[in-house]
């Protein structure tokens, strides 16, 4: 049924956004890290989304026939199942992107000579904001995903 891989894009764009959270809410978890495994202080991670094409751009020219272009969008509407979003990549912002935010304190265990430490470049206020803004994306994405399902329903209970 060719509606129902329609379903395939809110469903997507909830996926993308409830991993854009978890991102969030690790950023959150480690804003004062000051030391990771891998040496120095967290850096903030910010997901990349990229759109997920199932089909084609049509070509529409005079010189087509009616059926040809009827014939291809049919087969584009079996391909449709594949689109919506997803997350590229999980990005680590750089020094010079975001700076790490120096604090002073020479008895801190990870000062420097200077007695400097640095705490990540993670905004705990635009980590918020940012996690509102995936939240009502992903409430927008559920309500897209109800009504397509409501208009399902009541498509079907007309031939009762």
């Amino acid at each position: 049924m060719a509606f129902m891989s329609q379903l395939n894009i809110p469903v997507s764009g909830m996926t993308a956004q409830r991993l854009r959270m978890e991102v969030i809410g690790e950023n959150v978890a480690k804003a004062q890290v000051t030391q990771t495994e891998a040496g120095g202080p967290y850096r903030r991670q910010i997901t990349l989304f990229s759109e997920i094409r199932g089909y084609k751009n049509v070509n529409t020219s005079r010189n087509r026939r009616f059926g040809e272009i009827f014939e291809m969008t049919l087969a584009q509407r079996r391909e449709q199942r594949n689109a919506g979003v997803q997350v590229a990549a999980v990005l680590k912002l750089e020094d010079e992107d975001s700076p790490f935010i120096p604090v002073y304190d020479p008895t801190h265990p990870h000062a420097d000579e200077d007695g400097y430490y640095y705490l990540p470049n993670v905004d705990v206020a635009e980590e918020q904001m940012d996690s509102m803004a995936a939240s009502q994306s992903y409430l927008n994405n559920l309500a897209v995903y109800d009504t397509m399902v409501s208009m399902a329903q009541r498509t079907l209970s007309m031939g009762r």
